[in-house]
C-alpha cells in the first residue's frame, strides 16, 4: 500500500474579507500593503491539495499574522485529520515566551515551533536567556523547532549548533535547505548544514524549491545534487519534503 503524502511546510492566512476578524500585521515581500500578496486560505490550500494528490500538510504559522494564532487555531479545529499546526515562537520583550509555547501546544494541540531569527530584538540572538528557555521548553513537550535562516545560514549556524549542543533533547528542522543556493555544494554554507548530521536530532525540509535554486524556473534541474547530498549525509528518513505553499502558486504552482 503506498504510503500518504504529507507536506512538510505550508503557510495559511485569513481571507483578505475577514481581516477585521483575523488581523494582519506588517507587509509581506511582494504585497503593496498589509493585505497578502496571494490568497492563501484553508480552503484554497485544500483544493490544491486534492488536485495534487497531498493527504495532509504541516501549517507553518505566517509572519503576516506574527504572534496572534487565532486564524490558523481555527484551522486547526476546522480540518483536525487534514492539518497540524507550527506556531511561531515569541521571543520580544514582554511577549509570550516558553509560556505561550506550553499554552498553544496544550490547548490548541501544535507539533511543532518555530524560530524566527529576525522576530529577536535588534542585537539579540536566538541563544539569549529567552531563547534557550523556549528550545528547552520545546524540547520538553516533544516539539522540534524549525530554524528559518532566511537571509542566510552562516549569519546562524553558530547559534543554532549552540543550542544543539546544551539541548539534545529538543528535535531540530532546518527549513528550505536551510536557504543555501543549490549552484555550489562546496561553499561552506553547504558544508556547515551538510555538518548538522552529526547531531542525529536534526532534521531537513527539502521544500521551496524555488528559494534554494539558481535557475530561474521550474523544475529547478539544479536542486536534484542538493537533494542527494541531504540524503546522502542525513539519511530519507531525516528529509522532509515540502512544498512553502502559498508561495509556490505564484511560480511553478503545488502540484
Amino acid at each position: 500500500m503506498a504510503g500518504r503524502l504529507i507536506d512538510s511546510h505550508v503557510h495559511v492566512w485569513a481571507p483578505v474579507e475577514r481581516k477585521e476578524e483575523f488581523p494582519f500585521y506588517g507587509q509581506m515581500l511582494g504585497a503593496s500593503s498589509n493585505d497578502p500578496p496571494m490568497p492563501g486560505h484553508a480552503e484554497v490550500l485544500l483544493a490544491a491539495m486534492e488536485e495534487a494528490g497531498v493527504s495532509g500538510a504541516l501549517i507553518v504559522q505566517p509572519s503576516n499574522h506574527q504572534f496572534d494564532h487565532s486564524y490558523l487555531n481555527s484551522v486547526l479545529e476546522q480540518y483536525p485529520d487534514k492539518f497540524v499546526g507550527c506556531l511561531l515562537a515569541d521571543p520580544t520583550p514582554g511577549g509570550g515566551g516558553a509560556a505561550a509555547i506550553e499554552q498553544l501546544a496544550t490547548e490548541h494541540g501544535y507539533r511543532a515551533v518555530r524560530f524566527n531569527p529576525y522576530l529577536w530584538p535588534e542585537g539579540e540572538k536566538m541563544t539569549n536567556e529567552v531563547g534557550q528557555a523556549m528550545y528547552k521548553k520545546a524540547g520538553e513537550l516533544g516539539l522540534p523547532v524549525g530554524h528559518m535562516p532566511f537571509k542566510g545560514l552562516l549569519l546562524h549556524i553558530d547559534e543554532i549548533e549552540h543550542l544543539l549542543q546544551q539541548y539534545p533533547a529538543t528535535k531540530a528542522i532546518i527549513d528550505h535547505m536551510g536557504f543555501c543556493k543549490c549552484d555550489n555544494l562546496q561553499s561552506e554554507e553547504w558544508q556547515r548544514l551538510l555538518g548538522l548530521a552529526k547531531y542525529l536530532q536534526v532534521y531537513v525540509k527539502a521544500s521551496a524549491f524555488f528559494r534554494v535554486s539558481a535557475q530561474q524556473q521550474y523544475p529547478y534541474a539544479d536542486t536534484c545534487a542538493g537533494l542527494k547530498a541531504l540524503v546522502d549525509a542525513f539519511g530519507a528518513q531525516r528529509v522532509m519534503w515540502g512544498s512553502d505553499f502559498p508561495w509556490i502558486t505564484s511560480v511553478e504552482g503545488f502540484g
